[in-house]
């Protein structure tokens, strides 16, 4: 059983879980998808940008969550945005497994 702070966290041997707690459509020329996954408690982000053609077919399926390295995690300063962050991600965290494809 984890301990309260890699529950709180995310973080454990193998690496940091996310959740996803965002999709978007890059308004630019680049056609890009913006997948953004957080902690539990929304408190460090990852980042992923997919080119919009890469969602056709089954090679490329989005996951509810990632195990994913320390160094590839960024921290959420703004406490709005953290909160918003924190809120899907346990929603995700309590209706998906990691794996699921979302």
């Amino acid at each position: 059983m984890p301990s309260t702070d890699e529950h709180t966290t995310g973080e454990d041997d193998d690496g940091v879980r996310v959740w996803l707690v965002e999709r978007t459509y890059s308004d630019d020329e680049l056609n890009l998808i913006i997948l953004v996954y957080a902690t539990e408690d929304g408190s460090r982000y990852h980042r992923r940008e997919r080119a919009l053609t890469s969602f056709t077919g089954p090679a490329r399926e989005t996951k509810a969550g990632l195990c994913v390295s320390p160094d590839a995690v960024g921290t959420v300063d703004d406490p709005a945005t953290r909160d918003r962050y924190a809120t899907e991600a346990r929603r995700m965290a309590a209706r998906h497994d990691p794996d699921d494809d979302v």
